[in-house]
């Protein structure tokens, strides 16, 4: 009679069985790794074009105080001890646009950095120098140290806390303004510190948007960082999903639309205020839909 083969008493067939199923473990394994490494791969990959590649919006503003056109390029938020984009990075971009003035709106370090860190903004501040732009600067609640303010007019930015200064720039009269309010009284009032000139075309540099104060004073245009964009914007234009000026989460989709002033054009009666996303963040590189920015502005004849 046949007697089926063993080895050490264990059935062949089965053995074979046990071998192949083992195989196909190997594989499912093997292909579920695979898979969780291109999601993984795919997830840094977003995260890394999210907080550390640099765009360069542009947008228009006219007036018919202007009879040539200029460019602003806008830098807000570098936050430069924190994972960023690099000097080298931004002054190329900037070269790019090729604008007639750059506007820096503070916090290009924070407030616990080193001062090895704090002349990271001080050295952009060279570098656009060394490239002729002029720089204009205030700072804002992280960026207060009164050396790292010295070292950045110094290296050749036109330090803006609380002054004021009319240029001539191609054929067109510039008054540009700047305020370094870290905290507004409820009787803030910037017809207490200046006057618009008349004939110029105004622009009122602050680092913390502030609107009814800012459109009650009534620059042509002013021009505001902080608010990071709301680090991170839903898809389809609802707007931030945090907005810290209220505390609210999801704030346009819950009918705070009218209110909600984190990023982009928001005109008001003779003027328009604008307000960068700026290029680093703060605590962390969170950015999502909200790539670092460098603000590009046309001022054109209305």
């Amino acid at each position: 009679m046949y007697e089926q083969e063993t080895y050490n008493d264990f059935p062949v067939e089965d053995f074979c069985h046990e071998r192949h199923s083992s195989g196909r473990r190997k594989k499912r394994k093997k292909k579920k790794l695979r898979w969780f490494m291109f999601f993984l791969a795919l997830i840094i990959f977003i995260w890394w074009f999210n907080n550390f590649t640099i765009t360069t919006p542009e947008f228009t503003v006219r007036s018919d105080k202007i009879t040539q056109s200029f460019r602003i390029a806008v830098i807000s938020d570098l936050h430069a001890d924190r994972p960023t984009v690099s000097n080298e990075k931004i002054v190329s971009k900037i070269q790019q646009t090729d604008p007639d003035l750059v506007f820096m709106l503070g916090d290009m370090y924070s407030r616990d950095s080193e001062w090895d860190e704090m002349e990271i903004p001080i050295e952009l501040v060279s570098m656009l120098r060394d490239k002729n732009f002029p720089v204009y600067f205030v700072p804002g609640e992280h960026d207060t140290s009164e050396r790292y303010i010295a070292e950045m007019e110094n290296a050749g930015a036109h330090v803006m806390s609380y002054k004021g200064e009319i240029i001539n720039l191609k054929g067109n009269n510039i008054q540009i303004i700047g305020i370094d309010n870290v905290y507004f009284s409820p009787t803030f009032d910037l017809n207490n510190a200046f006057s618009l000139a008349q004939g110029c075309f105004t622009i009122l540099m602050a680092h913390i948007p502030n609107y009814e104060s800012y459109a009650s004073f009534g620059a042509d245009l002013t021009i505001c960082g902080d608010s990071h964009g709301g680090i991170i914007q839903l898809p389809f234009d609802m707007g931030p999903a945090y907005y810290g000026q209220t505390g609210e989460w999801f704030p346009e989709l819950t009918g705070y639309r009218a209110d909600i002033y984190d990023k982009g054009l928001f005109p008001y009666d003779g003027g328009t205020m604008f307000i960068t996303s700026g290029i680093g963040a703060y605590p962390i590189p969170a950015r999502f839909n909200n790539r670092p920015e460098i603000a590009v502005i046309d001022i054109e004849p209305a």
